[in-house]
């Protein structure tokens, strides 16, 4: 079995996966204060009460886009299964995979793992979108590169920002609001997030692809890609487990 873990940010996402699926994944908050020893608890309840044998673990692919968690995770993992095999996804791996790398010292490697899966699935001339922390869009041409990448403030990135440095305007649950004319303070936030970023997508996209002069297949991923992917003219795809499985196959070129 694989366990592929990827460290993001704001969560830390997991699965373990077996054959041809996966048996399960699961979602936690990324915390850099935790320890070693913490996230060892949290890691052995949950894999215990997802009926995971830890005997069955032969190899572990580690992403990390928080570099101060790659020691403790490999000194956990290390304790908690110590007969596997621990990867890091990093630049000296990438010359193995079936994409072209561009600036493999600055890209993130959960930006990676999405590329690799989005190509498998794909192919060439394919755009990944992670509603993340960061709103990433990351370009695939058609020689199988990565051509490169753009960045704007996630979601609840910018909803965190607006309550913060606002007296009177609350963190909310971003969902597709009834009206662009907010009736009330939530609505009003909801309309200007999820609408103005549902327009900054389809912008995105309709310069990337101006300029490529290429159609683009578009696949979108991250909770949120959910809430603005119906509203956009462009995203026809959405796979919420699209990092986990690019780790899936980064350790199956890796192994070979």
């Amino acid at each position: 079995m694989l366990l592929a873990i990827d460290i993001g940010n704001t969560n830390i996402v997991f699965g373990v996966h077996k054959n041809n699926g996966w048996l399960n994944n699961w979602r936690i908050q990324t915390d850099q204060l935790k320890t070693a020893d913490e996230y060892e608890v949290i890691f052995r309840s949950l894999l215990l009460a997802g009926n995971i044998s830890y005997a069955e673990i032969a190899e572990i692919m580690l992403s990390s886009v928080v570099p101060s968690l790659v020691r403790p995770f490999t000194e956990m993992l290390s304790g908690l299964i110590p007969d596997s095999n621990i990867t890091v996804v990093n630049p000296e791996i990438y010359e193995k995979l079936p994409i072209k790398v561009m600036n493999p010292y600055e890209i993130g490697s959960d930006i990676v793992a999405n590329a690799v899966a989005a190509f498998q699935k794909f192919g060439n001339l394919t755009m990944i979108i992670d509603f993340g922390t960061a709103l990433t869009f990351t370009t695939i041409g058609k020689n199988s590169e990565i051509l490169g990448v753009a960045i704007a403030p996630g979601l609840q990135t910018a909803v965190g920002a607006l309550a913060g440095k606002t007296a009177q305007l609350p963190q909310i649950h971003l969902t597709q609001p009834p009206s662009i004319l907010g009736k009330n303070t939530i609505h009003a936030i909801q309309a200007g997030v999820v609408f103005g970023f549902t327009g900054l997508v389809d912008s995105i996209i309709e310069q990337t692809q101006n300029e490529l002069n290429e159609k683009l297949n578009v696949v979108a991923t991250g909770g949120l890609s959910l809430v603005i992917a119906p509203l956009t003219k462009q995203i026809k795809n959405t796979d919420q487990m699209l990092t986990l499985d690019g780790l899936y196959h980064i350790h199956s070129f890796v192994s070979d």
